[in-house]
């Protein structure tokens, strides 16, 4: 009995603190660097839409760590927040204001929520199991207790299976480095669609979200590495069905236009993914291995 009672309290208070984690985190707004400037502002706004102000934009994002584009190649730009679009970044409707409600500074504390509250329901929906059985059996005197202990178990039961579907897919977007707006919609590179441009193997996505100390990772304490505003990514497709290489790929930094990613970064990242053995350099690439080689800036943010 103890025991029950002391795995209940535990659980239920790491339920709570998760929860709480989650809604009270502020989301991550993009920082100044991607504002346009009062200058550029005025200039966008003379200009029509189509080549000439999408050159305004690429002259403002030309040293932003910003790889994707729009399904028609273009520049990512909020017109409400009159700013470029840092990667994976998107206009909320509900906070008005380009984030995500849950995002990049609270999505682990997300996933704990989701992982404690299912414990949680298993938890109650196990201990209440005996008792179940005995009310179909006439086990139990004939009070009204017998009818909490029914309600109990099925209301553990049905959210147990409703939050192990939805802990089962996230944990499948971690293990994929997907966002759940990239899970329906490939995200656009300057090659081209790439549905697994972000992933860098299974070990590696873990660590964006939950960071390098394991001690920390069972605890709603932000780890998760980066900056939300970069983010390493592949340069070479994994899809079969995609283009092997890129468009673009033997472009040589003479030509600034023809250079697959920014030549600058936003900031030093806090990342040590891209300090591993592994060499991120364009020249690495070796399209005879048959998968996707990685290629980032080492000062660039991770998710």
């Amino acid at each position: 009995l103890v025991v029950c009672l002391l795995a209940y309290h535990l659980l239920f208070a790491m339920f709570v603190w998760s929860y709480w984690k989650t809604i009270f985190t502020l989301p991550m707004n993009p920082s100044k660097e991607f504002h346009l400037s009062y200058a550029e502002k005025e200039l966008l706004e003379r200009e029509p839409r189509g080549e000439a102000h999408q050159e305004v934009l690429r002259r403002a994002a030309r040293d932003l760590p910003i790889y994707t584009r729009t399904m028609s190649g273009a520049i990512r730009y909020c017109d409400r927040c009159q700013l470029i679009k840092p990667d994976r970044c998107h206009h909320c409707s509900v906070c008005d204001k380009v984030n995500n409600c849950v995002g990049f500074s609270n999505y682990k504390f997300f996933l704990l929520f989701l992982a404690y509250s299912l414990l949680y329901c298993l938890f109650i929906a196990a201990t209440d199991l005996q008792y179940f059985v005995k009310f179909w059996t006439n086990g139990l005197p004939d009070t009204q207790a017998k009818f909490h202990i029914m309600f109990l178990f099925f209301a553990a039961a049905m959210f147990s299976v409703s939050l192990s579907s939805l802990f089962g897919y996230h944990c499948w977007l971690v293990s994929k480095n997907k966002s759940t707006l990239e899970a329906f919609r490939s995200p656009v590179f300057r090659h081209g669609t790439d549905k697994n441009g972000f992933s860098l193997g299974f070990s590696k996505n873990m660590r964006q979200v939950f960071g390098d100390e394991k001690k920390y990772w069972l605890l709603p304490i932000f780890s998760s590495l980066g900056d939300g505003c970069s983010f390493p990514t592949c340069l070479v497709n994994q899809d079969p069905e995609q283009p092997s290489t890129p468009a673009g790929l033997n472009s040589t930094t003479k030509n600034p236009e023809n250079h697959q990613f920014p030549a600058k970064p936003l900031r030093e990242s806090q990342s040590h993914l891209l300090t591993d053995s592994q060499s991120w350099t364009e020249s690495n690439i070796n399209p005879g291995r048959g998968k996707a080689d990685l290629i980032s800036n080492p000062n660039l943010g991770t998710h």
